[in-house]
This record gives C-alpha cells, sequence and structure tokens, in this order.
C-alpha cells in the first residue's frame, strides 16, 4: 500500500522529479538508521526537507535546511535532520515500528520542487513463536439446542519466547450473509491449557476450547485468531451446519400442543360438572332435611281434648247457664318433644 502512495505522489508531480527509484531498507526495532540526500551547494534560496508518508498517515516533514551550508539542526527526541559534507541526513535513533514508511527528500526552489531519493523503511519486530494453529473439523450438521464445543490447538516454540506481553486467542464467526467475520469470544492465555514438552526440540502445545448451545442463526465459519508479537495469525476455519427440524418432528410438536390443549379443556369440563353435581346433591339434602325437620316438629305436637262431664244444676246455676254457652276455655297446651 505504502508503495501504491508514493507512486501516486511521483504522478502527482511528476514534471518535478528526477527518475527515482524506490529503496527498500528493512531493520529490527531498537536499531539506528541513517538517511541520506544528496545536496549541491548553491546560492540560491533551495530549500531541503525530509518528508516521511507512513502508512494510513498524511505526509509529515521530519527536518529542513538550505542548499548552502548551515549548522543548524532539526532535531527531536529520536529523529534529527541536518547537513553533512555534501549531503543531507535523517538520522533515526531506535527505531520503533511506528517509524514504518516511506521517506524522501524534497528540493524547493521557489515554485519548483524535485523529490530525491526515496526510501521504504520496514521496522521489523520479533517473529511470532507461533509454528501451527489447527482447528479441528465439524464434521455432521446438529441440530437447534444442541450443544457444540470447537476445538483450536496452537503449537508455538517452547524455547524462542521472544515477544513482550502475553498471547491472547480469539474466536471470530463468518456468517453467510456478513461480509466480514464478528468477534464472538476471547481467551486469556493463563498457560493452563499449554502443555510442555520436557525435549527441548519439541514445540509447545495449547489447546483452547470453545462451547456454545447453537440455534439456526449460528451457522457459519468460525476461525480461531491468534495475537503475537502485533501480529494476527488465523487458523483454517471450522464450519458449522445447522441443520433445521424435520417436517415429522413439527408436526409432532403440533400433536402434542393440540392434545395438551384438549387434555386442559377436558379437565376443566369435569370440575365444572363435578361442581355443578355437588350442588344439586347439597340442594336435595337442604330439601329432605327441612321435610323430616317439619315432620318431626308435628309428630312433636301432643293435642289433648278435654272432657266435660254433666252434672245437674241447681236454680242457681241455671241462671248463669245461658251466658257461659259457647265459651271453651282450654287451660293448657304442650308440646311433646320425642327424640
Amino acid at each position: 500500500m505504502l508503495i501504491i502512495v508514493y507512486l501516486l505522489l511521483m504522478l502527482g508531480v511528476g514534471r518535478c522529479t528526477h527518475d527515482q527509484i524506490l529503496e527498500t531498507n528493512t531493520v529490527g526495532v531498537g536499531k539506528d538508521v541513517t538517511l541520506t540526500c544528496s545536496r549541491q551547494k548553491s546560492l540560491d534560496p533551495t530549500h531541503m526537507f525530509w518528508i516521511r508518508h507512513g502508512p494510513g498517515n498524511i505526509p509529515e516533514v521530519l527536518g529542513g535546511t538550505f542548499s548552502f551550508d548551515y549548522d543548524g539542526v532539526n532535531n527531536t527526541t529520536r529523529i534529527a535532520a541536518k547537513q553533512g559534507s555534501g549531503t543531507f541526513l535523517l538520522q533515526i535513533r531506535k527505531t520503533e515500528p511506528s517509524d514504518t514508511g516511506v521517506y524522501y527528500c524534497l528540493k524547493v526552489n521557489k515554485l519548483d520542487m524535485t523529490f530525491f531519493n526515496a526510501t521504504f523503511l520496514r521496522v521489523k519486530g520479533p517473529e511470532p513463536d507461533i509454528t501451527a494453529i489447527v482447528q479441528g473439523h465439524q464434521s455432521d450438521p446438529v441440530l437447534p439446542g444442541d450443544s457444540v464445543t470447537l476445538q483450536c490447538t496452537v503449537f508455538s516454540e517452547s524455547q524462542s519466547r521472544t515477544c513482550p506481553g502475553e498471547t491472547r486467542v480469539y474466536w471470530f464467526r463468518a456468517g453467510s450473509d456478513e461480509s466480514h467475520p464478528s468477534l464472538i469470544y476471547s481467551h486469556k492465555n493463563s498457560g493452563d491449557d499449554c502443555e510442555n514438552s520436557p525435549e527441548a526440540s519439541s514445540p509447545r502445545k495449547c489447546i483452547y476450547n470453545f462451547s456454545k448451545n447453537v440455534n439456526s442463526s449460528d451457522a457459519g465459519t468460525y476461525y480461531c485468531a491468534v495475537a503475537t508479537c502485533g501480529e494476527i495469525l488465523f487458523g483454517h476455519g471450522t464450519k458449522l451446519d445447522i441443520e433445521a427440524p424435520k417436517l415429522w418432528d413439527q408436526q409432532a410438536i403440533v400433536v402434542l400442543l393440540l392434545l395438551a390443549a384438549a387434555f386442559a379443556i377436558s379437565l376443566i369440563v369435569i370440575a365444572f360438572l363435578i361442581h355443578n353435581i355437588e350442588m344439586k346433591t347439597c340442594e336435595c339434602c337442604n330439601a329432605s332435611g327441612d321435610q323430616q325437620r317439619q315432620q318431626r316438629e308435628e309428630d312433636s305436637i301432643t293435642y289433648s281434648a278435654p272432657t266435660f262431664t254433666k252434672r245437674k244444676t241447681g236454680r242457681a246455676d241455671r241462671k248463669n247457664t245461658k251466658s257461659a254457652e259457647g265459651e271453651t276455655i282450654y287451660t293448657d297446651v304442650r308440646s311433646l318433644v320425642m327424640d
């Protein structure tokens, strides 16, 4: 990508450039680098600049000088631009990965610009000690709701750990309708899942498992990725197919639901009938009890008829006979309760 950007810049000012060859310089992290640009002494008001174009960044000016001899130095923490004998130098101390980019020397004379000495500087960090990433194959399709375990085995050189920091393992899923894989899980390498071989020449093996209860939307290709030494290494991927439920399974579910509904309705009807029967039984019991109680009350009443005996009356009594006619006096009525 950097080469393409450089070529576009060259085409944009092609009238103001000399024939250039893009040189490549690869150095390790922490090394010192010196880039050189030829400088012809002149009394004209000519300026010279060192420019860096890093990946994803806009070009930046690192330092400048004049074509004539000048003792001034553009100096930063690690980068210095200064004159040498007939040269214009750019010195980078203790290079870092961020120093990677295209460096070129620019000469400006009034409105004319000329590019010199284009150099692609690559700062290379420690090589990953990962030798292989092996993922298991998922051969048979699975049904929604099943538990699936995917396995990723990472082999590394046990004695050549050169990268600072820890190794991290990630799981990505690429669905059929997605253009880019999406992150779904990450492991932190604690060393508990790793096996160290007693032999120095044997690789170290670490096993990482990812388990999940799948549904129909989890179909796709699952990738195991290892992040180490500033790089991400991917496995070949494991394809997971989710099989849709068969038609007879769906029909069985429908039948079971209908049977359950019919059973519930039957229970409700039975409960309603039992309730009605109990209500009618209670009404009959109450009516029969009332009749029996009334009969007992009637049976418990004792009727007594008084008996009057005629006797001969005297004259005085005959006078009061007329006034006593039609009068019958009951002196007592008693109720006898019989259990």
